[in-house]
Formats: C-alpha cells, structure tokens, sequence
C-alpha cells in the first residue's frame, strides 16, 4: 500500500484524537473472532467450494474432527458461516460463509500476500 493511501485509509479510521484504548479493543475483538490456528483455513476452505463436513475436514492438513466441530459452532455463533440443514435421508449439513464473511475477504487477500512475501523475504535471507 503507497504512504498517501494508507494515511488516507488510517485518517478514515481511526479516529481523531486517537483512542488507544479503542483501537486495542478493536484489534482484540478481529483475532477473536478469526484468530487462532484453523478459523482462516476453515474460511478458506468454504470459500473454496467445501460446503460439507467431511470436505471442509480433508482439505485442512492436521484439524481434528472435534476441532473442527468446535471451530465450526464458533464461527457459525459469530456469523461469519451459515449452517443448513437438509432433512432429508441421511440428514444433509452444509456450511457456507456468510455476506458478513465476505467483508473481510480483502483483509485475508492481505494476509495471503504478505504471508508469501514473508516467507520469500526470509528464503533469501
């Protein structure tokens, strides 16, 4: 990001004079809800087209069946995936993300460029 954007985009949000305190809350409450180890993969996954359970579980190297049950409700209580349920014989579940999800699909871009920028930049180190 150029130096005039992001004062542009840190003169947007933040507010003025800045609130310490605020600004830490906010930060706390972002790596609650999508912190930790499996919720960004999970994320990914679904928005990758795994909508089932068993799908969403092959495609995340190393979650356990009852991390990711976990994980899962998590998500689900923080809207950030919808659960459907199906009754149909066996019962059908699928998981989707969510339109709230979605607005934080520019940050996790973000995150997936500096993160190969990071280990490129390391490599050659």
């Amino acid at each position: 990001m150029k130096s005039d954007n992001r004062f542009e985009k840190a003169k947007e949000i933040l507010s003025e004079p800045r609130n310490q305190k605020e600004e830490v809350q906010a930060l706390q409450d972002t790596i609650y809800v999508i912190g930790g180890k499996w919720k960004l993969p999970i994320i990914n996954s679904i928005c990758n087209g795994n909508k089932r359970f068993r799908e969403i579980e092959r495609s995340i190297p190393g979650i356990t069946t009852r991390m990711l049950s976990r994980e899962l409700k998590e998500m689900e209580a923080n809207q950030l995936i919808v659960r459907t349920v199906t009754p149909t014989t066996p019962v059908m579940v699928e998981y989707t993300s969510s339109d709230y999800c979605h607005s934080f699909g520019d940050i996790i871009l973000e995150m997936i460029k500096w993160g190969k920028s990071h280990r490129e930049r390391i490599k050659n180190s």
